[in-house]
């Protein structure tokens, strides 16, 4: 089998990332060579690769379900947003500089080059490369240098099916309106539907499906069910807070507040903690909430001094200050971690020189303009750890003044690392959560429950069961491996002379 498709949608998270992952599965079941791929992703939500390379977590995710070892050609072009109007830029895995809005029209140049080449490199080495879109194809506004949806489609030959977020209302309208809205050119390339996050009585939404297609001449291959138990790596933090508590066992539960800053980063961090059984998470940027937690995580940010600006302004500042002092946990991660120091000096991400710390950790921070991207390795109180490094601030520890915790301290209730996804290490996390229980005088205690890893594993199966009991498979490999349907029509909006 050879070929490929790019999935897209009628908004942002409506479900992309999940159905590619989903496919990717499904295809390495049976035998294929697969991998992911999007064009450009843009999202604080990172990982990083076995050769130091920094891709999105959405397309690591992918490449996991694919069985294929993630790899920077994967998602070539990362975007993580500093501000509204600035954007740090991550070309094939590594720093190429920065774009603001008023440069973009010129950068995007280059990027869309690197783009094709790395498709074109997949293509080369894999049966099939299942392709992401960004957004929306519609987004009209955004066409003339598209290189992730209708312009890959286009420049590489693929044909794209469209998911939409039944969940979210107005999907028929929105599916329909996605193709009108494209000139012939792109139209040509929309070859189906899918339906996604549905749940009720399918033979309700049967008449609305056969309508859609008698008006655009396009087949929806399936109705994906809403899946409860997948709430897999997010791309963004539009899905960060949807833990719904369907895993919490019984018994004591431990609350913890993760601040949601305006920049937050890799919130797939928390994850793990929300899976674990009798662990209650919530997002919040309220300080009460923060106040009454058992556990107070300060999670990573993309921007640390305007985030630890934010967090004094609102006043969780004040009270993560109150619960070091009062001996009640709080973690901070990474950029979060940075704020528990004492100082921070910053010429190289938001230029703005030396700036207080909360001063609840005994550390400097000094910004560097050359990344650390790493995959360390340590232990902790016997448990072995393995997380990830993305940052450009390095912490300067104040010798023996505080515990080492990991890379990290920890002093009191107030603990610290830089190491991303340390919690999804089983025997850590587990261990790690009975000594903050212990430090909130809650009676929590670990219960026998699958790893975090099995969980995941679980999900990325279950997705793949879902297509391949709810998709038209045949029409969906037809696509795959003979590429653009000839003779779709056209939908026009209104009469005109062409």
């Amino acid at each position: 089998m050879r070929g490929g498709l790019l999935i897209a949608g009628t908004t942002s998270d409506a479900g992309k990332s999940t159905v590619a992952a989903g496919v990717c599965r499904w295809l390495a079941r049976q035998g294929v060579r697969v991998a992911p791929f999007k064009a450009q992703n843009m999202s604080n939500n990172s990982m990083v690769c076995a050769d130091g390379a920094e891709i999105g977590r959405a397309q690591w995710l992918q490449a996991v379900a694919a069985g294929a070892e993630p790899e920077p050609a994967m998602n070539p072009v990362l975007l993580k947003p500093g501000s509204d109007r600035r954007s740090h830029v991550v070309l094939r895995g590594k720093p190429w500089g920065e774009l603001t809005a008023g440069d973009w029209t010129e950068g995007r140049k280059a990027l869309a080059a690197a783009a094709y080449e790395a498709l074109a490199e997949l293509r080369d080495r894999y049966d099939v490369v299942v392709c992401e879109g960004a957004g929306s194809p519609a987004e009209i506004n955004l066409r003339a240098g598209d290189y992730v949806n209708m312009g890959l489609a286009r420049q590489a030959g693929l044909p794209v099916v469209v998911v939409g977020d039944i969940d979210r209302g107005g999907m028929l309208a929105a599916m329909a309106g996605t193709v009108a809205l494209l000139d012939e050119a792109d139209q040509a390339h929309i070859a189906a539907f899918l339906v996604n996050k549905f749940r009720g009585d399918a033979a309700l939404l049967a008449p609305g499906l056969r309508a859609l297609t008698e008006l655009t001449g396009r087949p929806v291959l399936g109705v994906l069910p809403w899946l409860t138990d997948v709430w897999l790596d997010s791309e963004d933090a539009l899905a960060i807070a949807r833990w719904d508590g369907h895993q919490r066992g019984s018994g004591a539960t431990l609350r913890v507040a993760a601040v949601r800053f305006p920049r937050i980063s890799n919130a797939t961090d928390l994850d793990p903690l929300a899976a674990e059984p009798g662990v209650a998470v919530t997002v919040t940027a309220d300080p009460d909430v923060v106040a009454a937690a058992d556990l107070a995580v300060l999670p990573g940010t993309r921007s640390t001094v305007e985030d630890l600006h934010w967090l004094r302004e609102n006043g969780i500042a004040e009270v993560i200050r109150q619960r070091a002092a009062a001996q009640r946990p709080v973690l901070g991660v990474c950029g979060g971690y940075q704020m528990l120091g004492n100082t921070i000096h910053d010429d190289v991400e938001s230029f703005t020189g030396t700036v207080p710390g909360l001063d609840l950790l005994p550390f400097t921070v000094r910004f560097s303009a050359e990344k650390s991207l790493a995959r360390p390795a340590g232990q902790w109180r016997g448990h072995d750890v393995r997380g990830y490094e993305i940052h450009h601030g390095i912490a300067e520890k104040v010798p023996g003044q505080a515990e080492s915790f990991l890379d990290g301290l920890r002093q009191g209730a107030v603990w610290g690392t830089m190491w991303h996804g340390v919690f999804e290490n089983d025997d850590f996390r587990r261990g790690w959560l009975t000594d903050v229980a212990e430090q909130a005088g809650v009676a929590w205690s670990p219960v026998d429950a699958p790893g975090f890893a099995a969980r995941r594993e679980a999900m990325l199966d279950g997705l793949a069961d879902a297509i391949e009991d709810t998709v038209d498979i045949e029409a969906l490999l037809s696509l795959i491996t003979g590429g653009v349907p000839a003779g779709l029509p056209r939908i026009r909006l209104r009469q005109d002379s062409t």
